[in-house]
């Protein structure tokens, strides 16, 4: 099967994820992999990540998170935007086993080779929303929506 993604640097961060062939709206891309690791884990290794402004964790469930520092696959490098071309949505386990959820990453639009698949990180952090933080958390995403950062508003 021929491979329909490629990681290479990206305009928008870093590394980037590039679609070689198109891709379909609806069509999972691809799964987000890594080591699976407990919240309390995740803490004792990284903090609570709010001073970085990088990350490859992603939360799974309640239970457990998915860490793309080990283990990762390509999808570690996909970028956020404010105006993404994909989403991720977390598959549960059919017999309700929280270790076998699953982050997918899906298209929510047509999405033509060449382009750099993107997807709202959705980051919500319990610290305040400070300048600091925000400039730590900055978005480069080059959307005319951009929003700036890739912090959620709190709820």
């Amino acid at each position: 099967m021929p491979r329909r993604i490629t990681a290479r640097r990206s305009p928008i961060h870093g590394n980037g994820v590039f679609a070689l062939a198109p891709i379909a709206k609806g069509e999972t891309v691809i799964q987000y992999k890594g080591r699976l690791i407990t919240h309390a884990q995740a803490d004792r290794l990284y903090g609570d990540g709010a001073d970085t402004g990088h990350t490859f964790l992603f939360t799974l469930n309640e239970r457990y998170i998915v860490d793309a520092n080990q283990g990762g696959n390509t999808a570690r490098w996909i970028n956020h935007s404010c105006e993404p071309n994909c989403e991720a949505a977390i598959e549960e386990d059919d017999d309700g086993d929280p270790r076998r959820d699953r982050v997918l990453i899906q298209a929510i639009r047509d999405i033509a080779p060449g382009e750099e698949l993107t997807y709202n990180y959705g980051i919500v952090l319990d610290v305040p929303h400070t300048a600091k933080m925000k400039k730590l958390w900055a978005c480069r995403c080059g959307s005319p929506r951009c929003t700036g950062t890739l912090l959620q508003p709190k709820r």
